[in-house]
């Protein structure tokens, strides 16, 4: 189950044999994961959330919309998906299609369930990495939001390197006002050195503390 700091993470099950979806849904849920199961990917496409962290168990042979083209559909509305294929045993050169399409990783049938719990682990993950990213995007983004236009062209040449001498002389402003707009870039950015803001600025993220 996911521990109440951390953001959802469904595992989207979609196999249209029906013992094959209640035998891998029951074991999913043991392994701790919140699970989904579709018999087709007509029912998951209606069902999926791409504001919602998770990752796909896709059947290679579903009826009317297969694996590959369900995939497809997936990637379109939440490329970072972490795609998993199912495939027969006979099937191998399938599952090597699927990842030299981008797939997260295949298994065959009969899956054992180590190894699908360790490949869910694997893209539970990578998903809170993505996620991670994202908010230190969003963060870096939403503090540069609050500074004035004054205050973002000291940013500007703060990071560009130069020195507060150089930037009240190009601005107009006496060395005086720009460090007091220096500083309080630092503050609203959260920076406690310029090597930091720098940092921040070349990145676009900020760094949870």
């Amino acid at each position: 189950m996911n521990a109440p700091s951390e953001e959802p993470f469904v595992v989207h099950l979609v196999d249209d044999d029906e013992s094959v979806r209640r035998a891998l849904a029951r074991l999913i849920r043991a392994g701790g994961f919140d699970v989904h199961p579709h018999a087709s990917g007509e029912t998951f496409l209606d069902d999926f959330d791409p504001a919602v962290a998770g990752c796909a168990i896709l059947d290679m042979y579903l009826p009317r919309l297969d694996g590959f083209e369900l995939a497809e559909r997936v990637a379109a509305l939440q490329p970072e998906l972490p795609v998993v294929f199912l495939t027969g045993r006979g099937d191998i050169g399938m599952g090597v299609r699927a990842m030299k399409e981008g797939a997260f990783d295949f298994l065959t049938k009969p899956v054992q369930p180590s190894m699908l719990l360790t490949t869910l682990a694997a893209a539970r993950a990578l998903a809170r990495q993505a996620q991670a990213e994202t908010h230190c995007t969003a963060r870096y983004e939403e503090r540069l939001q609050s500074l004035t236009p004054r205050e973002t062209e000291v940013l500007d040449a703060v990071v560009s390197g130069s020195l507060n001498k150089e930037i009240a002389h190009d601005l107009g402003l006496a060395e005086k006002t720009v460090k007091v707009h220096r500083a309080r870039v630092m503050k609203k950015m959260g920076m406690r050195t310029i090597a930091e803001l720098v940092r921040a600025s070349v990145t676009r993220r900020i760094d949870a503390p």
